[in-house]
């Protein structure tokens, strides 16, 4: 469903000069897979998510979304994906119903409305569906940023901490979401720094460090190839010795 190749990407750092932020990366997300995206800060998760989303331009490498050339045609990539980044804005004089219903609109979706309702009832959002989105908790507008993501049913999700800001019922309720729509077929990505979550959710875990993935498997795979008894300490290990 997903698949890069020789993924890379630098920048040019005043102060650090040339920063390698994604450098050689090659992974495969298959439908109904929740792939785990874990790395320090720096590792180059959110860059590898924003090349993914077609919003950056690799500098060499290949992406294909759902069997569509992402480079080539980053159009017809987009109208497949749904990026969630950690920090979304939304229109603070739109309700929430209102924001879900325009993006379905944008998307040529004939019942956007009914859609946009149907979303955020699922993401219990409904309450709140005729409130200015300025007025809203962080937790409700991280629940319309996600029910806006998937108004055009796509079959591919990046979703950078997609429980942020979130309380304890909030999230569990987006990771027993994710979890129906990997089930449903899609391909699913999540960037997130909460090892719990991650351990509960996701079937397989790529661990970046320095813009590379340097360890990839189940949980038990991770553990084992440490000899480590948590994934947070085979974390703290890999990245360790990689840093080293």
């Amino acid at each position: 469903m997903l698949v890069t190749d020789d993924l890379a990407r630098s920048f040019v750092d005043g102060s650090r000069g040339r920063v390698d932020a994604v450098n050689g990366l090659s992974l495969t997300v298959e439908r109904g897979e929740i792939y785990g995206l874990l790395g320090p800060n720096g590792a180059g998760k959110t860059t590898t998510l924003r090349l993914l989303a077609t919003l950056l331009r690799p500098d060499r490498g290949r992406i294909a979304v759902d069997g569509i050339d992402a480079i080539r045609d980053p159009v017809g990539a987009r109208s497949r994906l749904a990026y969630v980044p950690a920090e979304a804005g939304l229109p603070e004089r739109l309700t929430p119903q209102e924001t879900v219903r325009l993006f379905g609109e944008i998307q040529g979706i004939a019942d956007a409305g009914e859609r946009a309702a149907s979303l955020l009832d699922r993401l219990g959002a409904t309450r709140y569906s005729f409130t200015p989105c300025a007025a809203l908790s962080t937790g409700m507008k991280r629940r319309v940023v996600l029910a806006r993501a998937l108004i055009h049913d796509p079959p591919v999700l990046l979703l950078d901490e997609p429980t942020d800001g979130l309380d304890v019922g909030g999230r569990r309720d987006v990771l027993e979401l994710l979890r129906g729509l990997a089930s449903e077929g899609r391909a699913v990505i999540v960037s997130s720094h909460i090892m719990g979550e991650v351990e509960a959710l996701c079937s397989r875990l790529g661990v970046m460090s320095g813009g590379r993935i340097v360890a990839e498997g189940s949980v038990e795979t991770l553990l084992s190839s440490t000899g480590t008894s948590g994934l947070g300490d085979a974390f703290l290990s890999l990245t360790r010795d990689t840093a080293a």
